[in-house]
């Protein structure tokens, strides 16, 4: 027969003792005489009520004061008043990633039958959620160039309700005018949505453009250190009545920790923003002059196509984003990305060091081959998210991948 199993002695594994609380108030909220400097991190899921009535005020909105993390946690909404400050916008609302504050916006704000104008150029998940997955709701998305403001009249409808663009688009980084789409958008009847992952407050904040909505990655620069996935959706008062109750009911919370270790990110974003511009500018000048480089895009070149807006709506930033076309197409590049040690392949951006993405083969890689050139996208396509390093760091280490791309 099978031995019964022992219990080790209590003197080696001694058993808690569980005494009931008679405590009606949590015991955390004895006063305290000074406070911290770094924000606490609130870890719980779920708040202790005093009675049923006060959770039916707390859950109705008639008192301020958290029941369920889902619903809304003090890590969340201190990061969204630090990110609607730096927006200078009316509300803000922390979502679980970038795609989430998108789709935020999209449930809060349209219904089947609206239509939206989605710009060409816009990130390849983003335009899979305003397009094939809002189909599935009764939502119907044209894409239109927002460079061209005459395509973008045309393609207005009665049922338009939204226009979205990005500040910088993914990956070839075109300026769309935000004061002439939101005037466009306005006329018609309908919102303008501005992915401003890109940029950053830093670079641009679409409400000064008149924006109704300003969506972030905060994964990206915002938070900037490769530790968090977060997003950020900001908004005018006029059409944020539903966001709260969608980003409930459609589950879009944020993790209390990943909100403060962004909140402690913000901490440092303007001086990293400075820097990684600045460095941007630098590489991509010294780009030109590469032979291997076939094309640079990047709003701060005076041959850019759209620099003088660019200089309009950010002044003397430019983003750190720089996009390179190398000759030798899809060979070279990945000549360039196995030999760039110090690059990493990384499909992301605005981390502390230089990254680089292939469009192709990342973010554009559900589009067809056709489409991918009429967006000025080729196989020998790089994205380089330029970092905080020294501008001579970043330098040599493109350069190491250039000569292996020479020789394709």
């Amino acid at each position: 027969m099978p031995r019964k199993p022992t219990l080790p002695p209590d003197d080696v594994c001694p058993r808690p003792t569980i005494v009931p609380s008679t405590s009606t108030q949590p015991q955390s909220t004895q006063p305290q005489p000074t406070q911290p400097l770094s924000p606490p991190i609130h870890l719980s899921s779920v708040y202790r009520c005093q009675s049923p009535e006060q959770a039916d005020r707390l859950l109705g909105g008639d008192d301020e004061g958290y029941v369920y993390a889902r619903d809304g946690h003090p890590n969340a909404d201190m990061l969204a008043d630090k990110c609607r400050e730096l927006h200078a916008a009316d509300h803000a609302a922390i979502a679980a990633t970038g795609m989430a504050a998108m789709s935020l916006a999209l449930l809060a704000h349209l219904k089947s039958g609206d239509r939206a104008v989605v710009s060409q150029q816009l990130y390849g998940k983003s335009l899979t959620l305003l397009e094939d997955e809002s189909a599935r709701l009764g939502i119907v998305s044209t894409r239109v160039n927002t460079c061209d403001l005459a395509a973008v009249r045309a393609a207005m409808t009665e049922r338009t309700r939204l226009v979205v663009v990005e500040t910088i688009s993914n990956p070839i980084l075109r300026v769309s005018d935000l004061s002439a789409l939101a005037e466009i958008a306005h006329r018609g009847g309908a919102a303008l949505l501005v992915d401003n992952t890109f940029a950053g407050p830093v670079v641009c904040r679409p409400h000064d453009f008149d924006a109704d909505f300003v969506l972030e990655s905060l994964t990206k620069s915002m938070n900037g250190h490769s530790d968090v996935v977060l997003g950020l959706l900001c908004g005018k008062a006029a059409v944020w009545q539903r966001v709260p109750a969608a980003l409930s009911a459609w589950g879009f919370a944020s993790s209390p920790f990943d909100c403060w270790l962004a909140l402690r990110g913000l901490s440092t974003l303007a001086i990293r923003a400075e820097r990684a511009c600045a460095n941007a500018m630098a590489t991509a000048q010294w780009l030109t002059t590469q032979h291997q480089v076939e094309a640079v895009h990047y709003p701060g070149l005076p041959t850019h196509p759209d620099h003088d807006l660019a200089r309009r709506q950010f002044g003397q930033r430019f983003g750190s984003i720089v996009t390179i076309a190398l000759r030798g197409g899809r060979a070279a590049a990945d000549a360039f990305i196995a030999a760039a040690r110090d690059v990493p392949f990384c499909p992301s951006l605005g981390e502390l060091s230089t990254t680089l993405s292939h469009p192709a083969s990342t973010s554009h890689r559900g589009h067809s081959e056709s489409q991918r050139a009429s967006l000025g996208i080729t196989g020998g396509t790089l994205r380089l998210s330029i970092g905080i390093e020294t501008p001579d760091h970043i330098r040599a280490a493109i350069a190491t991948g250039l000569a292996a791309a020479s020789k394709h």
